[in-house]
């Protein structure tokens, strides 16, 4: 079985039609049909909240959060284990707190990371990349 690991830019393209949704869709069908599993770190999750908060208020946010909750994709908490990961992501390579969580959920996990953020080309030798653009 595949494991993936999205990251809110991924999502967002998702979420907003924005390049790269089709190969996010594909993940999604994926993980839909069973032949796959997603994560999701809840660092993450809040990031694709704050940001869909930001751009359009309560509404909008409310509006990610329920689409989040029916992809199938299991969020997980932020516990001491990932962030220790996070931590030497984020010492070791110039990256945002958020994308460190993600790629230690990535590195966790054994899975690919689903992104198309350019950030993450500096972490290529610890994680694999799904670049979705």
């Amino acid at each position: 079985m595949k494991h993936y690991v999205l990251d809110a830019h991924s999502l967002l393209a998702y979420l907003e039609g924005e390049d790269g949704k089709e190969k996010v869709i594909s993940v999604l069908d994926e993980v839909a049909e069973g032949d796959a599993e997603a994560f999701l770190s809840v660092v993450n999750w809040g990031e694709v909240w704050y940001i869909a908060f930001r751009e359009g208020g309560e509404n909008r946010a409310g509006q990610y959060q329920d689409a989040l909750s029916e992809l199938g994709i299991q969020v997980l908490d932020a516990d001491q284990e990932v962030t220790l990961v996070a931590a030497r992501f984020k010492g070791s390579h110039k990256m945002s707190h958020a994308d460190a969580y993600a790629a230690a959920t990535a590195k966790l996990k054994n899975a690919q990371l689903v992104t198309g953020d350019p950030e993450f080309k500096a972490v290529e030798k610890d994680i694999k990349v799904k670049w979705i653009r």
